[in-house]
């Protein structure tokens, strides 16, 4: 594990490297500013966006599964309605594109780190009869906030999707986002968490692609986007998304969130026009993590197929339907 964070570093330029006694001082005491301007503001708790979407697209056919994992983000914390959660737009989404219902079923927890996706998992898949087609989880904001070792995050995050795989669903995982854009953030903290959450992001993406998921980066999740808008895209804590922003996100996520399940046109075809080549894992992870948006998905080892997707709309926001299928969901 070791070994993958070092590779992912290493093209991503190399580790932090030590820093002086009155450096620490000083970036405790920026981290310190931070948290107290960050809990200046308050979050709501995440509305549960659990249900059924689609119902529009009703012909029979049982529902397509969709799980989200994760922390804050995944669940939606900053925002006050349900269809403005990112696992209701990526369902409303994921259903838009099918022409088929979605039922969604998100098991993320505020606060989580990654040592926490075990419990999450063994959730997601308590009812052998519920098995998710597809799952996202978001994960890692929490690692870096908490100092929690790469090896450690990586490695729960490894044995995440790995159960998943095994069970049978198809994973994507959008990647720690750049921390050093949170707007209370200012220098050098900044520059020092901006470079943290990318080494993560790319220690991520090597270890999801070993295990035959897909990433997305959500690097500028808390980016350029955020640091132009901040306004419109913080919600009322200054580091939970708003509405907008969780929007900009799923709009990210969802063209990988569908070639996972083959239902996005020419989904693993190179498109030299949009700077998409075939790399090895580590370098096509550390170019990942510098550029939001951008996916890594597995080729023949140790290669991986780095793509820039066309973003899609997505569909007016929708709150879950309490209306039940018209046959049951399928086994």
């Amino acid at each position: 594990m070791a070994r993958r964070i070092a590779a992912g570093a290493a093209f991503g330029g190399g580790g932090i490297g030590l820093i002086g006694a009155a450096a620490v001082g000083v970036l405790l005491a920026e981290a310190a500013l931070a948290k107290r301007s960050v809990r200046g503001g308050s979050a709501p708790h995440p509305p549960s966006a659990d249900g059924l979407y689609g119902v529009a697209y009703a012909n029979g056919s049982p529902p397509l599964r969709l799980g989200i994992l994760g922390d804050s983000t995944a669940a939606g914390q900053g925002v006050r309605r349900a269809g403005q959660t990112p696992g209701a737009l990526l369902a409303s989404g994921l259903a838009a594109v099918a022409e088929q219902m979605v039922t969604l079923r998100n098991v993320a927890q505020p606060g989580a780190q990654s040592d926490d996706l075990d419990r999450q998992v063994s959730l997601m898949l308590g009812d052998p009869v519920r098995i998710p087609d597809v799952c996202v989880i978001m994960i890692g904001a929490n690692d870096v906030t908490h100092r929690m070792p790469p090896t450690t995050s990586v490695r729960h995050l490894a044995g995440a999707v790995r159960r998943l795989r095994t069970a049978g669903a198809e994973v994507v995982v959008g990647t720690c986002p750049d921390l050093g854009s949170v707007e209370p953030v200012y220098q050098p903290l900044r520059w020092l968490a901006r470079r943290v959450s990318r080494q993560l992001a790319a220690a991520q993406t090597i270890v999801v692609v070993e295990q035959g998921g897909r990433t997305v980066s959500l690097g500028h999740l808390l980016g350029p986007e955020f640091e132009a808008n901040p306004r419109e895209l913080f919600g009322p804590d200054n580091y939970h998304p708003s509405a907008e922003g969780y929007a900009t996100a799923a709009m990210a996520v969802l063209p990988t969130l569908c070639a996972s399940l083959g239902l996005w046109p020419d989904a693993d075809q190179l498109e030299a026009d949009r700077d998409e080549d075939i790399l090895p894992v580590a370098k096509a992870a550390a170019e990942a993590a510098a550029e939001a948006g951008t996916e890594v998905s597995g080729a023949r080892a140790p290669w991986a197929l780095l793509k820039h997707r066309r973003r899609r709309r997505l569909p007016p926001a929708t709150e879950p339907s309490t209306a039940h299928p018209a046959h049951p969901a399928h086994p």
